[in-house]
């Protein structure tokens, strides 16, 4: 109500006139039916509308002190204060009738109207507390969903930050090797990568979500910098649907699943190893597969991911899904055949709204890129 007629004081008022002007109406109307006329009423009317509103007024700003004293405090003092006020406020309107109508005020006592009007002011106490308590609600709710929000954002700001320090740790021992090789020129090409890698890294924060082809270029700004150390060992090759390059994710998502991939597939093998990149949109969900030619898992063909058996990187990824998904994701690891590893992920599929058009859920053609050193 606030945002459509100012602020709660201007909003207040603007209720208040228009309860107690309802209100005079109610008693017109009344006495028409009775009498078939209503200029008889018109004073006493005019003065009970008013009464009430200045009645009330003083009211509200008792209740305004009582409010915060708990809700037995609050229904004591809405009971007190409105028969309290329904004397003063019965004791106006007869006074009135006998000033307006002298020959017919010896049939009206002082109080005639005492328990009407202390009818009108408890149901007005309790139409405002009934306002106040739910506002109070609404801005706990409010409160409440900011804190969760903060919670929600720290939460993914710590799991995507874990990434950060491993990622650096390799990369600063390579140059370290570079740099005492004598290679200055390759030390300094490392740093320069590394500088426009960790400026996509901050820009993109960890609640926010980039396209698929977005994400794409930042694993290219990864695998440059990996490229340093391994050279030609390494191979990554992308193949993406056209409607899955405009899908969402969170902001690299996929880079701790392609640093797995290097840790175990081709950081072990002198021969080095491909790595392919996966994406498919098909019936609303979006599938993701980092697909290596390494070793695999060992024992069953199909595990859950856990942080002792694939790192802190995947561990912390599938952390990062739970708190931006909830349970609408599936993340897994599938041991490929003859070798090699899948690891498969299924998300919504969502969409920036200018690429909604001509793109969503329409597969019509694939991107195949390959790289290598």
């Amino acid at each position: 109500m606030s945002r459509l007629f100012g602020n709660r004081e201007a909003t207040f008022w603007l209720f208040q006139v228009l309860a107690w002007s309802g209100f005079g109406v109610v008693r017109l109307l009344q006495g028409y039916s009775l009498y078939g006329q209503v200029g008889p009423y018109m004073d006493t009317t005019l003065v009970a509308a008013v009464t009430g509103f200045v009645l009330s007024s003083i009211m509200r700003q008792i209740y305004q002190r009582v409010f915060g004293a708990g809700l037995i405090w609050v229904a004591v003092a809405a009971i007190g204060v409105s028969g309290a006020f329904a004397v003063a406020f019965s004791a106006v309107e007869i006074t009135t009738v006998r000033l307006s109508d002298p020959a017919n005020a010896a049939s009206y006592s002082l109080f005639d109207n005492l328990m009407l009007d202390g009818f009108v002011l408890l149901a007005w106490s309790a139409i405002y507390f009934g306002v106040k308590f739910y506002r109070q609600l609404l801005e706990q709710q409010a409160a409440t969903a900011r804190a969760t929000a903060m919670a929600h954002e720290a939460q993914l700001a710590m799991l995507r930050y874990q990434l950060n320090p491993h990622f650096l740790f390799n990369t600063l021992n390579a140059i370290s090797t570079l740099v005492l090789e004598g290679d200055a020129r390759g030390a300094n090409a490392m740093l320069t990568k590394l500088s426009s890698f960790l400026r996509y890294s901050l820009v993109n924060q960890p609640t926010q979500r980039v396209t698929l082809a977005q994400e794409v270029e930042a694993l290219k700004l990864y695998l440059d910098i990996e490229r340093v150390r391994f050279g030609d060992r390494l191979t990554f090759s992308v193949d993406l649907d056209e409607s899955a390059r405009d899908a969402m994710v969170p902001s690299l998502l996929l880079q701790p699943m392609i640093e797995n991939a290097i840790k175990y597939a081709i950081a072990p093998s002198e021969a080095g190893g491909a790595i392919a990149l996966i994406a498919r949109a098909e019936a609303g969900r979006l599938c993701l597969r980092v697909r290596d030619d390494g070793p695999g898992i060992q024992g069953t063909p199909r595990v859950p991911v856990a942080p002792t058996s694939s790192g802190v990187g995947l561990a912390n990824t599938r952390a990062r899904l739970r708190e931006v998904y909830g349970d609408d994701y599936r993340f897994e690891l599938a041991n490929r055949s003859p070798r090699g590893l899948d690891v498969v992920i299924h998300i919504p599929v969502q969409y920036e709204p200018r690429s909604v058009s001509g793109r969503r859920g329409r597969p019509v053609a694939r991107s195949q890129e390959a790289a290598s050193g």
